[in-house]
């Protein structure tokens, strides 16, 4: 079993930056592969961007791709989501997830999940 437990979202203006941050306390978090999705009022949730187990390998979805970044510390047992010029498109309960196989940009590939986090960009 994996818990985690995401943080750093917020309410922000157009342009600004949020670094959401993913800690999974104790288990082995290092050999699996983590995602970072979306859901919007009303909206499927969406896959963001994903990062194999040693950080060699990252993938971000295209509405995001150049503004996101995603990276991981397996020392800290935590996963990182930069997010720069934030647009209200953006807005969205942001959740981490992590993967025993490979990544993918699934939500069903993905084994555990954390609790959300918001994030509101205001125009």
């Amino acid at each position: 079993q994996v818990q985690l437990v995401e943080s750093g979202g917020g309410l922000v203006q157009v342009g600004d930056s949020l670094r959401l941050s993913c800690a999974a306390p104790g288990g082995t978090f290092s050999i699996y592969a983590m995602g970072w999705f979306r859901q919007a009022p009303g909206k499927e949730r969406e896959f963001v961007a994903a990062i194999n187990w040693r950080a060699s390998s990252t993938d971000y979805a295209d509405a995001v791709k150049g503004r996101f970044t995603v990276s991981r510390d397996n020392a800290k047992n935590t996963v990182y989501l930069q997010m720069n010029s934030l647009q209200p498109e953006d807005t969205a309960v942001y959740y981490c997830a992590a993967a025993r196989g490979f990544w993918s940009i699934v939500v069903q590939a993905y084994d555990y999940w954390g609790q959300g986090t918001q994030v509101t960009v205001s125009s």
